[in-house]
């Protein structure tokens, strides 16, 4: 039982940062992104609810796998995660509550970093932890284009 509430808080924890960031960010998502320049590549308003809802799953099942590891550096790789998981919901309050691209870039390189660098370090101690940011790391970069992209032209 305790293996699988090291998993399952997690998970509903992630997507309470989910859902507390669509809180603030929601209003803007509405009236100011529409009005954005965007690449082509943008995704459809549909794709991103989707897309955070199997990240933020995936999120969970990693720091909990890593919770349930007898791995020596698990107070270390929570850390990390817990600071890209802040960075995480510190960017939807930077880009569209703010409504600042400029501050979201910032927040979105940050949080880049902090994904890799919690990927890269959780990967040797626990190797499926690492494989479930993928998904995670590929949607970053394309929101990090898009960031740049509406930063730029905007």
């Amino acid at each position: 039982m305790r293996k699988f509430l090291y998993i399952l808080l997690p998970v509903i924890i992630c997507f309470l940062v989910g859902f507390t960031a669509s809180y603030f960010q929601s209003e803007s998502i509405q009236t100011w992104y529409p009005t954005l320049n965007k690449p082509e590549i943008t995704p459809p308003n549909i794709a991103f609810p989707i897309a955070w809802s199997i990240i933020y799953l995936c999120m969970g099942i990693s720091i909990g796998l890593i919770l349930n590891s007898k791995e020596r550096n698990k107070k270390f790789l929570t850390s990390l995660f817990a600071v890209q998981l802040f960075l995480n919901f510190t960017w939807s309050i930077s880009f569209f509550y703010l409504q600042n691209p400029l501050l979201g870039f910032i927040n979105i390189i940050l949080l880049d970093l902090g994904v890799l660098y919690y990927a890269f370090k959780c990967y040797p101690a626990q190797k499926v932890s690492g494989i479930l940011f993928i998904p995670y790391i590929l949607w970053l970069f394309l929101a990090t284009y898009l960031n740049a992209y509406i930063l730029i032209y905007n």
